[in-house]
């Protein structure tokens, strides 16, 4: 019994130093994938940041952060904003922006994604509530340039790189979008009045120049004539109206003048 006890005691303190060298191996020897780097700290002083590849770090010497160096995906909640022209409107975005520098990323800000979603917020209220509704609806692309630009400029000293952002929803108040739906309605009216005018503008014209071209040929009112009647004949009528040019009836006319005259 107190050999299997020694044995006992014997086994352990070989398997404790074998695991403290296992954790020491593991702590000191990191291995960085391409995508991320390793900010470190020794003694609390920034070192810089290491990898992609085998990084050596002293144990309870040195501190490692791991920072992620591939683009993110922020969402922007959505934000109740009144443009210009006091309009109530609700409206969201996504950010894309990555690290360009991890050591700004960990050393100037807390917690950068934070920070980032924070300054989304308040850049997307203050840039759709200087424009006016209706630049919000057709200059989206714009908008989004702008918030791009001063989103980059302000996280640029945290070494973040904002690549884009863009608008997604826009929700408008049900009596402003009954109130676009009447004027996209008259816009449409509008337009369905003027194209009948420029058709009839267009047909008064042609007709002018049909009559004036009657007047100088003669066989020119002849064939309209004939192309009246055959218009008329075509189609499936027991009634057959023949037009006919009121100089037949001028020598008549004449003769009853004189008639009257003599009598």
């Amino acid at each position: 019994m107190p050999n299997e006890v020694s044995f006992l005691f014997s086994s352990i303190g070989w398997i404790i130093p074998i695991i403290i060298i296992v954790y020491l191996l593991s702590h000191t020897f990191r291995i960085v994938p391409e995508f991320r780097r390793l900010v470190i700290f020794r003694l609390g002083r920034l070192i810089g940041s290491k990898g992609p590849g085998l990084i050596l770090v002293i144990p309870f010497i040195d501190r490692a952060i791991v920072t992620d160096l591939r683009t993110l995906t922020l969402d922007v909640p959505v934000q109740e904003v009144i443009t210009k022209d006091n309009v109530p409107i609700k409206v969201n975005a996504v950010v894309y922006f990555r690290v360009l520098d991890p050591a700004y990323s960990v050393t100037e800000v807390e917690n950068y994604i934070l920070a980032t979603s924070l300054l989304a917020q308040t850049t997307l209220r203050s840039v759709v509530g200087s424009a006016e509704l209706d630049e919000v609806l057709s200059s989206r692309e714009k908008i989004n340039e702008e918030l791009q630009l001063i989103i980059d400029e302000r996280t640029d000293v945290w070494g973040i790189k904002v690549s884009a952002v863009e608008v997604k929803e826009l929700e408008l108040p049900d009596g402003m979008k009954r109130a676009m739906a009447r004027q996209a309605e008259a816009e449409r009216e509008r337009r369905a009045k003027i194209i009948a005018a420029e058709g009839e503008l267009q047909a008064a014209q042609k007709l002018s120049e049909a009559a004036r071209q009657m007047e100088t040929s003669d066989i020119t009112l002849q064939l309209r004539y004939l192309q009246t009647v055959r218009e008329i004949a075509s189609e499936r009528n027991t009634t057959t109206f023949f037009p006919i040019p009121i100089d037949v009836f001028t020598p008549f006319i004449e003769k009853l003048k004189i008639k009257d005259k003599d009598n």
